[in-house]
């Protein structure tokens, strides 16, 4: 039995207290909320702003998010309970090291879940039934019979919607008439599918080095059917169907976004290097904004996002046209 185990044992039986509820709920990875940003932008530059209380949509929609997200957050900490004791940091989360009253972890999240469903009412139709698939995702890749997290490769879809379900919440806040293009939701998708596939291999490598695939496959048991090779190669797939999809937009929608393409590439590359390093923050996306070169590049990414959303580039269309090399 290790150290950390040790401890855990002598542990287990404390009481939890309020603060370990409420850290149960993550609300630290509000971080991720981000990704609702490029949906506004979008919505605005190629839907206009179909709302007459915008600012109080944006405070509602931005609470509907939190509020779903750190209600799956916590049936996700606490129905995990038993499997993150053999993980190397999981094992130190409060529904870990303390015993938790169900009762108390159920009304938390009844409570967070009709707090959002509320809030999102509160704008329109559309953003209360992106909310209810957001709510109802959660149950799904965390519940029993369903729990997707643990079957290979749909753990890794089922909880990579999360990243469209963002984009629909940013959309819905300016334009609630309409959802955004099939493209940019699957370039979305997938690139959240990427992010998750990433993660999977940082804690593969690093768990399986330190404590091999056993321990690996008791913490998940969708690892038991991965290897180091199949999560590179599902890297390499979502990247590049998110970088498919995502051209599909550019050229139907704005064609000046495609001077976004490099560096999203560049990205996608850079994170991949960053997730097969020991120890990657990979692992800990909250944790993100520490990597600085991966910070400097989002900063780039969204200087060129404003630049093209707002500046029209007409020898751009060139690129929109069909052309062919003559042979004279």
């Amino acid at each position: 039995m290790s150290e950390t185990q040790v401890l855990l044992q002598g542990k287990k039986n404390e009481s939890s207290n309020l603060y370990d509820y409420i850290r149960i709920a993550r609300l630290d990875h509000s971080a991720k909320h981000i990704f609702i940003v490029p949906g506004i932008v979008l919505a605005y530059m190629l839907r206009g702003v179909h709302t007459d209380h915008f600012a109080q949509s944006l405070v509602l929609g931005l609470l509907t998010a939190i509020c779903i997200a750190s209600a799956n957050y916590v049936i996700n900490e606490y129905l995990d309970r038993e499997f993150d004791r053999h993980h190397p940091t999981k094992s130190l989360r409060p529904a870990v090291r303390r015993e938790m009253d169900g009762r108390i972890v159920a009304g938390l999240w009844m409570l967070l879940v009709a707090s959002g469903l509320l809030f999102a009412l509160l704008v329109s139709k559309l953003m209360f039934l992106i909310a209810i698939v957001f709510a109802a995702q959660g149950v799904v890749y965390n519940v029993k019979p369903f729990r997707s997290k643990d079957k290979a490769y749909l753990d890794v879809i089922s909880e990579s919607i999360n990243n469209p379900l963002r984009l629909a919440i940013g959309w819905a806040i300016v334009d609630p008439t309409t959802l955004p293009p099939g493209s940019v939701i699957l370039a979305y998708w997938l690139g959240g599918a990427f992010l998750m596939a990433a993660k999977r291999l940082s804690e593969y490598r690093q768990i399986v080095a330190s404590h091999g695939i056993e321990c690996l496959a008791r913490y998940r048991a969708s690892f038991a059917h991965y290897t180091e090779t199949t999560l590179a190669a599902c890297c390499l797939a979502y990247s590049l169907l998110s970088v498919s999809f995502l051209a599909i937009f550019l050229v139907k929608y704005r064609i000046e976004y495609i001077l976004l393409l490099p560096v999203i590439v560049v990205l996608f590359t850079l994170y991949f290097v960053m997730s097969t390093r020991p120890d990657s923050t990979a692992q800990k996306p909250e944790k993100l904004f520490r990597e600085t070169g991966l910070v400097a590049v989002v900063g780039l990414l969204g200087l060129m996002f404003a630049f093209t959303s707002f500046v029209d580039l007409p020898g751009l269309s060139y690129f929109a046209e069909q052309h062919y090399i003559e042979l004279k």
